[in-house]
């Protein structure tokens, strides 16, 4: 199978793949790739949960750390490039490092963000669609800007316990431990869909195509865990049989899912170091890596 490049973050480098599996190249030998994120053609990466480093003519360079908090998930959006990092801050790429979005610490309910085990919450993923820009927080829901990042508002409701969002088309998809939240207005209202699901406990999900794929487990701790594929628009959720193992002992984490919309094409991996890709929206899947070290982030990229 011809195609995208699968970009793979672990415990020891950067990783990238064909869609069939062959490798293409290995970076950051010896340090933790914690995230990823795409500036097309470029891409950002996330080493060691700290320092933020981008490709570009010249290779890789580093653009800036964190101090004292973790970074865990970037976005480039209309209101910059977004970096998500522990105790739920935003940053905004600019050309001498890092700057806080000091908007994004006046959001209504903020005070009410928690976590089950009672640490601070932590930015966790963020998308954008025409000119919402979405940063989920864990635990604290979705808060949008409609303004390009100058005012925020909390959108679903915060116990929802969201692990990732995903937007496109007018639709915004939230994997929550509730089940599989979506809202056909930027965040307004929400409904839940879990028909299907043999558990709720959902952490990632991404669009490929006219399917939405979403992995579920048994609860945080793991166990029962697989990817599932619906219709875009609705509909009941179906398990990803052929290809796949029965079941994944751990959970399919939320960044090691993902999938190029315009096209058919969809990846996932697991704690475990393999990685599964899908050449027609998840019904089907190849095993294209084993034994790869820990696998912190999966990225696709045409």
């Amino acid at each position: 199978m011809s195609g995208p490049r699968i970009l793979v973050g672990s415990d020891d480098g950067l990783r990238s793949f064909g869609a069939d599996g062959g490798p293409i190249s290995i970076d950051h030998l010896g340090r933790a790739v914690t995230a990823l994120g795409p500036e097309y053609p470029d891409v950002w990466a996330i080493l060691e949960g700290t320092e933020v480093w981008r490709t570009g003519e010249g290779g890789w360079s580093r653009r800036g750390a964190m101090n004292g908090l973790r970074a865990n998930c970037f976005a480039d959006t209309r209101a910059g490039y977004l970096v998500g990092t522990s105790e739920a801050h935003l940053y905004r790429v600019v050309d001498d490092g890092l700057e806080a979005v000091a908007p994004f610490e006046r959001v209504d309910g903020r005070d009410a963000w928690y976590t089950p085990w009672g640490g601070p919450p932590d930015a966790r993923s963020i998308s954008e669609d025409t000119d919402v820009v979405l940063v989920n927080v864990h635990v604290g829901g979705i808060v949008r800007t409609l303004d390009q990042g100058v005012t925020w508002e909390p959108t679903i409701d915060i116990d929802a316990d969201v692990h990732r969002v995903w937007a496109l088309d007018g639709r915004v998809y939230a994997a929550c431990a509730r089940g599989l939240a979506v809202s056909e207005d930027r965040g307004d209202s929400w409904r839940v869909r879990d028909e299907g699901l043999h558990s709720t406990y959902c952490r990632g999900v991404a669009v490929c195509g006219e399917t939405v794929l979403v992995s579920a487990s048994n609860g945080p701790r793991g166990g029962g865990g697989d990817v599932y594929r619906g219709a875009g628009d609705g509909g009941p959720l179906e398990r990803c049989r052929n290809g796949l193992p029965e079941w994944f002992d751990d959970n399919i984490d939320s960044p090691c899912v993902d999938a190029l919309p315009d096209a058919r094409v969809a990846a996932f991996g697991t704690s475990d170091g393999r990685v599964f890709v899908s050449a027609d929206e998840g019904a089907t899947w190849d095993e294209v890596a084993s034994n790869l070290p820990g696998i912190h982030c999966v990225l696709l990229m045409p």
